[in-house]
């Protein structure tokens, strides 16, 4: 057998890297499961996941490290794959753009996580009447306030890429893993726009006192499926995707 040429090495390496680094940074996204095995004292039917990383939580520390360390590897990832020009073979100039730009959504999305994870709810609203007082009363910290822009700009960024990636891998199509992994991404992005509009529903309940309509549950599965998303971005860039 004929040694591998030194430029198919590296390309293979550099698909490896990123791929690494997405699955990685999933893994780290959905530890909030975590909440299953510890005493959290909150209801994953009603909290925000973020309460879970609030200043005055026992596991505050534990879950915010943890979100700043999943941030850090998924924008490293994407970056390593915007300068590697990581993506499926055979592209137009206009889908080349296309990756690029949904690359740079995944990239926000990490770096917006990693801030949000600096950036803590200092009480868990839905679980403390006096955190809500001090809330609509403008009586918390600048970072909790913050908390919802971040999240937010988080939210938008994963859609982004979830939009243009899954739109890219499904008119690429030239390989039967890319054909179906582009079924897959389209059945996660489907499912992640009606969580979103699901939590955006319970987030209005809830702030105009009428209850949180499942808010937890709306926004677990929510990141729940960005993360499947990266871990199914991840094999396809280390199955068929090329550098270059």
């Amino acid at each position: 057998m004929s040694p591998e040429p030194p430029a198919a090495g590296a390309h293979r390496g550099a698909r490896t890297a990123v791929a690494v680094l997405l699955a990685l940074g999933a893994l780290a996204y959905t530890t909030w499961a975590l909440e299953a095995f510890l005493p959290t004292g909150l209801s994953p039917l009603r909290s925000y996941v973020s309460e879970l990383a609030a200043e005055d939580q026992p596991y505050g520390t534990f879950f915010r490290s943890l979100d700043f360390g999943a941030g850090v590897l998924v924008c490293a990832g994407a970056v390593l794959a915007l300068l590697w020009r990581v993506r499926p073979a055979g592209l137009s100039r206009g889908l080349a753009r296309l990756t690029a730009l949904g690359w740079a959504g995944v990239a926000l999305f990490g770096a917006a996580t990693a801030a949000d994870s600096r950036l803590p709810l200092s009480c868990a609203p839905t679980a403390d009447a006096a955190c809500v007082a001090r809330e609509r009363a403008g009586l918390v910290p600048a970072a909790h306030s913050a908390h919802a822009v971040s999240s937010s700009v988080a939210v938008a960024g994963a859609l982004l890429g979830m939009v243009l990636l899954t739109v890219v891998v499904r008119r690429a199509g030239a390989r039967e893993g890319t054909r179906a992994g582009g079924g897959l991404l389209t059945l996660l992005l489907g499912v992640e726009l009606a969580a979103t509009v699901w939590t955006l529903a319970a987030v209005a309940a809830f702030d105009a006192g009428r209850g949180t309509w499942g808010l937890g549950v709306a926004q677990r599965l929510q990141l729940l499926t960005i993360a499947v998303w990266l871990v199914v971005v991840a094999w396809l860039v280390r199955r068929s995707w090329r550098r270059g």
